[in-house]
């Protein structure tokens, strides 16, 4: 097996924070691209709190378990735990997971913006529990900048964050690099920056997984529009795919983030499995 997609029912016909119903006809709408050869659809299942505590303190978690959104947002964890660990034990190459109440906008006790638990903390977390990796990038395509996932690992060297936000910075021994793209910019000048400000920091950084927190807010039409089109985020994920070849053995896992353009995702996100299983 060879790319795994990782979603949830309930992900579908619910008004989730920000993000709203962009995923009311999910699965179904990648019936053809789940049927390639290497591709196998998963069911997420709730993150363990056990797993949820090696990012998130005793009293936020309690704070975020009495919001109506709190299963959902365990969902979305829980698959990308999931993929993660099988992406580093040799299961899966690459995964996408989908992702609702979940994501960057969340650190150790706080969260904002439609994201009240952490993705990529309790994932590498646990990667890091159960198998001898260590070394990780996180790519961070959506239209804000990722505080929560930066106050997460700014103090973790052997994690490089490369946001592509508002602002640029690069702090943290060069590990917490924030990249300028505010709008407008065309698809070729985002790609270029992304070659440029994440292809070659990842060259020389060697992780093990790239991770990619990848919003489609910037596109068009959508509360975080700065010119980008739909055949944008294809091909950013080809350029990423082809990186995590080239340095981590195909070692990529994609979550989905902000956009609430239904259409958008519908789009992008079965062409983006087709080009993670080399179709």
């Amino acid at each position: 097996m060879k790319t795994g997609v990782f979603f949830h029912p309930e992900f579908r016909n619910r008004d989730w924070p920000i993000i709203g119903d962009k995923f009311r006809n999910f699965p179904m709408v990648m019936a053809r691209e789940l049927s390639l050869p290497g591709v196998a659809l998963f069911e997420s299942e709730p993150a363990e709190e056990e797993t949820l505590l090696l990012t998130h303190t005793v009293s936020y978690l309690a704070d975020v378990r009495r919001s109506w959104y709190y299963n959902g947002a365990r969902l979305a964890v829980g698959g990308c735990v999931r993929a993660g660990e099988m992406i580093a034990q040799g299961e899966l190459e690459n995964a996408l997971v989908f992702s609702v109440g979940a994501g960057h906008h969340s650190g150790r006790e706080s969260g904002w913006g439609g994201t009240y638990l952490s993705c990529t903390g309790p994932a590498i977390a646990n990667i890091r529990k159960k198998t001898g990796m260590g070394r990780f990038a996180i790519l961070d395509t959506d239209c804000h900048h990722g505080d929560g996932t930066r106050s997460v690992f700014e103090d973790d060297h052997d994690v490089l964050h490369v946001c592509f936000c508002s602002y640029s910075n690069v702090t943290g021994e060069g590990t917490n690099v924030d990249v300028d793209v505010r709008g407008p910019i065309t698809d070729a000048g985002y790609l270029r920056a992304v070659k440029s400000e994440f292809i070659e920091r990842a060259r020389n950084f060697k992780p093990e997984i790239i991770f990619h927190n990848l919003g489609h807010d910037t596109a068009q039409g959508d509360y975080g529009d700065i010119g980008l089109t739909r055949n944008f985020f294809p091909q950013l994920a080809q350029i990423v795919k082809d990186c995590a070849e080239e340095i981590c053995d195909n070692r990529y896992l994609i979550i989905t983030h902000g956009g609430y353009r239904a259409d958008v995702a519908e789009y992008a996100f079965p062409r983006i499995v087709e080009i993670l299983a080399g179709d």
